[in-house]
């Protein structure tokens, strides 16, 4: 599902975010990414949905070539990947409904589908009662819930989180983990960045180090 073969990222001055890395994520995994603030979890992730380009190396996502893609294709790639911020990314002034559809509008789905597939992702996360509330309306976990929706409703086969329990407190952040297993059991590839250890011990999955941009335990 995802594969890194001598993946380099170097930003100017000389500041290397990733050194060397070589990772392999097979299809339906959950993986944990760890290691201190400004260790490679975050670029590591961007490369994966082509928000940046590595300075070397290569990777797949889903068998395609990131490194290589054309601009027009880079859409498809993204179609494939859910992505779930810790800032949620919300837009305050669209309900529920609109933030989680508008990736499916974007995407030129017809209307009947948007609204099939995305009553059904809320319905999924127990958010179908909050439809027509706005994201300031609701608590922390609702919005991080809403965040998952989104980056679901497209029916991805890969989903990545960055830091996504970072602003949660410990019981929501169980609870966001127990979405992400249960999301994972469903048959998708599930990768997070986190520096919570507790966290992770809690969950038991694999677990990726990155110290200094290089991969130390995988």
């Amino acid at each position: 599902m995802v594969e890194l073969y001598h993946v380099n990222k170097e930003y100017s001055r000389g500041r290397h975010a990733l050194v060397d890395v070589n990772l392999a994520v097979d299809k339906g995994e959950f993986v944990f990414l760890t290691g201190v603030s400004g260790a490679g979890k975050t670029t590591l992730l961007r490369l994966l949905f082509r928000e940046e380009l590595a300075t070397s190396g290569k990777i797949l996502v889903n068998g395609m070539n990131v490194s290589t893609l054309s601009a027009g294709k880079v859409p498809h790639l993204r179609r494939s990947i859910g992505i779930v911020f810790q800032d949620f990314k919300l837009l305050a002034r669209r309900t529920v409904f609109e933030n989680v559809s508008m990736v499916m509008e974007i995407t030129g789905a017809s209307a009947k589908e948007q609204r099939r597939k995305t009553f059904a992702v809320l319905e999924m996360l127990g958010l179908n009662h909050k439809v027509r509330s706005r994201p300031l309306e609701l608590s922390g976990g609702e919005q991080q819930r809403v965040a998952i929706a989104r980056a679901l409703v497209n029916e991805p086969v890969l989903l990545l989180a960055d830091e996504p329990t970072g602003n949660l407190d410990p019981d929501l952040s169980r609870e966001i983990m127990d979405l992400f297993k249960a999301i994972n059991i469903r048959g998708t590839t599930v990768m997070v960045a986190t520096h919570d250890r507790d966290l992770i011990a809690r969950v038991g999955k694999r677990v990726v180090t990155l110290d200094c941009g290089r991969l130390i335990d995988n």
